[in-house]
C-alpha cells in the first residue's frame, strides 16, 4: 500500500539562502563561526550549479534551469535528473530557454537533497556544452572515423521510382478536439497520389514528429515558438509538407498516400503524461476514417483526393518521425485493441487494416510496441534529439510478447542526424528557420565530433539521408503492404543493401518473422565461464552492462522510468586472452529444429575491429558441435552517440546436423572469442528461418492506467485505488511498477491480466491533517511482458492539498549595522507546515542614495548566489539575476535571512539596500524592507 501523508525530507528542506537568477543561482550553507544564516542541509541548495534555481513559495515552488541559449523544440522529453536518478519532466517557458519542474514532485526521488543536477534529453546532457564529457574522458582529440565497408547490394531496389506520374494536393477539415487539449488540433494533410493506377490502392500516411509550431517570416530563430494556435502575425510551420520526396517515390509506385499536420497537438502535449502517443493516435485515425468515408463515397471526398485512384483501406501503411512514431505505433495498437472511449478523440470501430509501420527516429516513453504488427524503425546514428535511439524498443521489446511472427526491424543509418528526414525541419530547403540538430560547441571548433561533425567522412548530406529514407520507408511498404519477400533480405539483417540508399552505409537486424526459440538472457538462463548476466538499466557497476569507461551509449540499454528494472539484459563477455567460453543454458531445452541458422545479435565496441567468436551448441544428451565462427567490427562510434548496437550474425546449422545434434532439444549455447582481448554483449540468439510468414494478430489482453485526483482530508485514514482498466481479449501477464515520485520503485510485480477481468488492486492510503503540505502524486506504471499490450502505461492518485498556506512575514532583526557585520531579518509563518516554505527577497534599485554594492558584502557569498560576480562594483539591486531565497523547515514557525557585509578602511557614506518580499507570482507581499549599513571609519 501507497501511504500518501508520509512526511518525506524535502529536496531542498532548510535551504539557506539562494541566488534567484535563471541564468546563475547558488546557495550555501554559512561557515561555523561566521553571522547567523538558515538552518541548512547538505547537498540542497549548496550544490545547486550555475543556470539552476528555486523559485516560488509553498506549493508553487519550482526548481527551474535556464539554459544560455534556446532550446529547439524536440522530440525528446526533457528531463531533470539528480545524483542519476529521474527527478521529473519540467515544463517549458515561452522563452525557450527556462524549465521548470513543481518541487513536490521531487521530494519523493530526491529525498537526500539535490545533488549532481543535470538537464537531459534522451540521454544527452543539455546543461553542458556537447564536447564537456568527451574531453574529461580523452586526452586527445579523436581522429576522424572510417566509414564501414559497403554491403553487396540486393535482388531488389525499392527506392527506384515506379512507372507513374504523381499528382499533389492538399485538404483541409474542420478541426477536432482531443482528450486533455484545451485547443481543437487541425485535420490538414498533404496528399500525393499516382496519376493513371487503376483499382484501389494501398494507402501510406506519414504523421511528423514535435518541432515548432509557429514562426514570423523574417525575423529568424527568436520568432520561432510551440505554442499554439499561432499569435498574430505568426504562420504555422508546414511539418507535415516535409515527406514530400518519400511521398513522390511511393505514389510513382501505385501508392495514395497522405502527410497531416500535427501542430495543435504538438504545442499542447507539454501537460499530457504520455507525451502525446495517444492524442497523435487519435489524430491518425480521425484522418482514416475519413478516408474510409470517401472510399465508400468518392463524392464526399475533397478534390485533391478525388484526383488520385480510390485508397484500398485494407492495405494502410504507417509513416511516423519522432513523437510521430511513437503516435502511429499506437494508432496500429488502438486500431487492433480500442482504447478507453474516455481517452480516445476518435471512438469507434476500426474499418481499416494497418499492414506495417516505419517509425524514424520514434521516441519511445512507454516502451510498448505492438507485436504483432510488422514494423521496421530507422535510427539515425546522429541523432541529436532522440539521441539514445530508444526507438530500438520497438524491436526488443516485442520479444516474447506474442505468437512472433511479425517481423521487428531495425535500420541503422551511419550519420544521418534526426532532422534532415523532414525538408522542412532542414536548413535551406524549410520555410520557417531550422537547424542541424547535432548541435556542437561554436566555441568550441577544436573538438568536432569524430561521427557527426559535419566535415566527418561518416556524416551524410541532407540530401543523402532523405534519399536514405525514402528508400527504406519503400522497403517496409514493398515489403509489408505488397508482400515482395525479395525485399526482407535488405532489412532482417541478412546483410544485403539498396543501391538508391547509397552512399548511406546502413545496417539492419531483425527479431520476430517466425525466428522460433532462442536464447534470450531475460527468460531465465544460466551463464557460466567467460560470461555474466548484465542488466541494461541498473546503476549498479558491478551489475550494469556498460561500464563507465564506455566511449557512447547503447539503445538496446535506454532506460525507461524505474531506477530499475526486471527483464532488460544481456549476456556480457570481457576477455584478455583467447579461449574462455561463456555457456549459455535456457531453463528448458530449444529447438531449432527446421531452422537454417542461427542468427545471434552482438554487439561490440564502437571502432573495435576483429573481434571473433566461435558459435557452438550442446544437446540435452550432451552431444555437442561447433557451428562456425562469426566476426565483427564496431560501428563508427564516439561518446556523444549511441554506437553499442547489435549486429546479426548469422551461422548455419549444418555441422551440428553432421554431428548428430539433436536439434530439437538444445541445451546450451558456447561463445568463445578468438580474437585477443576485447568486449562483447549477446543481445539474444534465434533460430533463422527464410521467408516472411504471414501475421494474424493474437487476441490480447490491453491494460490502461489511469489518474484520479482526490483531497486530503483533515483527519482519518482513506484508501483510494490507482484507476486501472483490462480490455482486450485473452490473458496475459504484465510487469507493474509502484513509484515514489520519478525514479524510485518500491514494488515490482508480475501481474496477470485478463479481459473482463478488474487489474489487481493497488491501494492509495491518504492520512488527512490541517497542515499545509502541498500536492502529492503516487505513480503507477505498467509494461507489458506476454500476451498482452498497454495502452496509458502511467497513471496513480494525485492528492491535492485542502489546507490553506501559512502567511510568511519578514521583519527586521538587526536592520541598521556598522559596516563588518551582517544585515538579519526573521521569516515568520502564521503556522507550521508539513513542507518548506520559503519566500524570495528581490533588491529594489534607489536612485536617490547610496546602495550596498558587490564591494559591500562577502565575496565568496555573493559568488555562490550568483555564480560570477563582475570585477567592476555595481549596486546590488543592478546586479543580473541576484535575489535572496530562504525557506523555513518543515514543522517550524521561523527562520533567518543575513546579508554578511564587510569593512574597510574608506571613508564612506551611509550605504543602504531594499528588499521587497514577494509572492510564488513575484507580487509584492509588505513594504519594502531597508537595510542600512553605516561606515566604520
Amino acid at each position: 500500500m501507497i501511504r500518501a501523508r508520509t512526511l518525506w525530507a524535502a529536496a531542498t528542506a532548510a535551504l539557506t539562502l539562494v541566488g534567484a537568477a535563471p541564468a546563475a543561482a547558488q546557495a550555501a550553507p554559512e561557515p561555523p563561526g561566521g553571522p547567523a544564516s538558515v538552518r541548512a542541509v547538505p547537498n540542497a541548495a549548496a550544490d545547486l550549479p550555475p543556470g539552476w534555481r528555486i523559485t516560488g513559495t509553498g506549493g508553487a515552488r519550482s526548481l527551474e534551469w535556464r539554459s544560455p541559449r534556446a532550446v529547439p523544440p524536440g522530440d525528446a522529453r526533457v528531463e531533470f535528473h539528480t545524483a542519476g536518478r529521474l527527478l521529473g519532466v519540467p515544463e517549458p517557458d515561452r522563452d525557450g530557454r527556462t524549465f521548470r519542474l513543481p518541487l513536490d514532485e521531487t521530494r519523493p526521488g530526491a529525498p537526500q537533497g539535490l545533488t549532481d543536477l543535470q538537464v537531459r534529453a534522451a540521454g544527452r546532457r543539455l546543461d553542458q556544452d556537447p564536447g564537456a564529457a568527451a574531453r574529461q574522458r580523452r586526452p586527445s582529440q579523436a581522429p576522424p572515423a572510417k566509414l564501414p565497408p559497403q554491403l553487396p547490394a540486393g535482388t531488389v531496389d525499392p527506392g527506384r521510382p515506379g512507372r507513374f506520374a504523381t499528382a499533389t494536393g492538399e485538404y483541409t477539415l474542420d478541426p477536432v478536439r482531443l482528450p486533455g487539449l484545451s485547443a481543437p488540433v487541425e485535420m490538414r494533410g498533404v496528399v500525393v497520389a499516382p496519376k493513371g493506377a487503376t483499382g484501389k490502392r494501398p494507402l501510406a500516411l506519414f504523421l511528423h514528429g514535435r518541432h515548432a509550431t509557429c514562426y514570423v517570416p523574417g525575423q529568424g530563430e527568436e520568432a520561432v515558438t510551440i505554442d499554439w494556435p499561432c499569435a498574430d502575425g505568426a504562420r504555422p510551420i508546414p511539418s507535415h509538407r516535409g515527406y514530400l520526396q518519400d511521398q513522390e517515390l511511393l505514389a510513382s509506385q501505385g501508392y495514395v498516400t497522405v502527410s497531416i499536420s500535427a501542430n495543435g497537438i504538438n504545442g499542447q502535449d507539454g501537460d499530457l503524461e504520455d507525451g502525446g502517443a495517444q492524442a497523435r493516435s487519435s489524430l491518425v485515425r480521425s484522418h482514416l476514417a475519413r478516408w474510409a468515408d470517401w472510399a465508400a463515397r468518392t463524392s464526399t471526398a475533397p478534390a485533391a483526393v478525388r484526383r488520385g485512384p480510390k485508397a484500398d483501406l485494407s492495405r494502410v501503411l504507417l509513416v511516423g518521425h519522432s513523437r510521430g512514431g511513437e503516435g502511429v505505433d499506437r494508432a496500429a495498437m488502438d486500431s487492433l485493441y480500442p482504447p478507453p472511449a474516455d481517452q480516445d478523440g476518435h471512438p469507434g470501430r476500426a474499418r481499416w487494416n494497418i499492414r506495417g509501420t516505419v517509425l524514424i527516429g520514434p521516441t519511445a516513453f512507454g516502451q510498448n510496441p505492438v507485436p504483432d504488427v510488422p514494423s521496421l524503425t530507422i535510427l539515425p546514428g546522429c541523432d541529436g534529439d532522440v539521441s539514445d535511439l530508444q526507438g530500438q524498443l520497438y524491436v526488443d521489446g516485442t520479444r516474447g510478447v506474442s505468437r512472433g511472427r511479425a517481423l521487428h526491424s531495425a535500420v541503422r543509418v551511419t550519420g544521418a542526424n534526426h532532422n534532415y528526414f523532414n525538408t522542412e525541419w532542414t536548413p535551406g530547403q524549410a520555410q520557417a528557420p531550422a537547424s542541424d540538430d547535432f548541435w556542437e560547441d561554436p566555441e568550441d571548433p577544436e573538438d568536432p565530433d569524430p561521427v557527426c561533425s559535419v566535415d566527418s567522412p561518416t556524416r551524410l548530406t541532407a540530401e543523402q539521408q532523405h534519399r536514405a529514407g525514402a528508400t527504406y520507408i519503400a522497403a517496409a511498404a514493398r515489403l509489408f503492404v505488397a508482400g515482395d519477400d525479395r525485399v526482407r533480405e535488405l532489412v532482417d539483417g541478412t546483410g544485403r543493401r539498396a543501391p538508391s540508399a547509397d552512399p548511406a552505409r546502413v545496417l539492419t537486424h531483425a527479431v520476430g518473422a517466425g525466428r522460433g526459440a532462442g536464447f534470450l538472457p531475460d527468460a531465465g538462463v544460466q551463464v557460466t565461464g567467460g560470461g555474466r548476466l548484465c542488466s541494461a538499466v541498473d546503476p549498479d557497476p558491478g551489475v550494469a552492462c556498460l561500464g563507465e569507461d564506455a566511449h557512447g551509449s547503447s539503445p538496446h540499454f535506454a532506460y525507461w522510468q524505474p531506477d530499475r528494472e526486471t527483464g532488460r539484459g544481456a549476456i556480457a563477455l570481457d576477455w584478455s586472452a583467447p579461449g574462455t567460453a561463456a555457456r549459455v543454458r535456457p531453463g528448458a531445452p530449444v529447438s531449432l529444429n527446421g531452422a537454417r541458422s542461427l542468427a545471434l545479435r552482438v554487439i561490440v565496441p564502437p571502432g573495435s575491429t576483429g573481434t571473433r567468436l566461435d558459435v557452438a551448441v550442446t544437446d540435452a544428451a550432451g552431444r555437442r558441435a561447433t557451428l562456425g565462427a562469426v566476426r565483427a567490427d564496431g560501428l563508427p562510434g564516439s561518446e556523444r552517440t549511441a554506437s553499442y548496437w547489435a549486429q546479426e550474425l548469422r551461422v548455419p546449422l549444418t555441422a551440428a546436423t553432421r554431428a548428430g545434434v539433436d536439434l530439437r532439444r538444445v541445451a546450451a549455447l558456447e561463445l568463445t572469442p578468438r580474437s585477443r582481448a576485447g568486449n562483447a554483449w549477446l543481445m539474444d540468439a534465434y533460430a533463422w528461418h527464410p521467408g516472411t510468414p504471414r501475421v494474424r494478430p493474437a487476441p490480447l489482453a490491453r491494460v490502461d492506467v489511469g489518474r484520479t485526483t482526490v483531497e486530503e482530508g483533515d483527519s482519518g485514514s482513506r484508501t483510494y485505488h490507482v484507476p486501472v482498466r483490462v480490455s482486450g481479449k485473452g490473458t496475459g501477464t504484465v510487469r507493474m511498477y509502484v513509484m515514489e515520485g520519478f525514479g524510485t520503485a518500491v514494488e515490482e510485480r508480475l501481474v496477470t491480466v485478463r479481459s473482463g477481468r478488474p487489474f489487481v488492486d493497488v491501494p492509495v492510503e491518504v492520512t488527512g491533517n490541517k497542515r499545509y503540505g502541498g500536492d502529492s502524486n503516487h505513480d503507477l506504471l505498467v509494461k507489458a511482458v506476454h500476451g498482452s499490450v498497454v495502452g496509458s502505461y502511467a497513471g496513480g492518485v494525485t492528492v491535492a492539498e485542502d489546507d490553506p498556506m501559512p502567511k510568511i512575514d519578514v521583519t527586521p532583526l538587526a536592520d541598521e549595522v556598522t559596516e563588518g557585520q551582517p544585515l538579519r531579518w526573521r521569516v515568520s509563518l502564521s503556522e507550521p507546515a508539513d513542507v518548506d516554505l520559503s519566500t524570495v527577497l528581490v533588491p529594489v534599485p534607489d536612485d536617490t542614495r547610496p546602495e550596498l554594492s558587490t564591494k559591500d558584502v562577502d565575496h565568496d557569498w555573493l559568488l555562490e548566489r550568483v555564480g560570477e560576480v563582475p570585477e567592476e562594483e555595481v549596486p546590488l539591486s543592478r546586479l543580473d539575476y541576484f535575489a535572496l531565497w530562504v525557506s523555513v523547515p518543515p514543522g517550524e514557525t521561523e527562520t533567518e535571512v543575513t546579508v554578511p557585509t564587510v569593512g574597510d578602511e574608506i571613508a564612506e557614506p551611509t550605504e543602504y539596500v531594499g528588499l521587497q518580499n514577494t509572492d510564488d507570482a513575484g507580487e509584492p507581499r509588505g513594504p519594502v524592507l531597508t537595510g542600512t549599513v553605516l561606515d566604520a571609519s
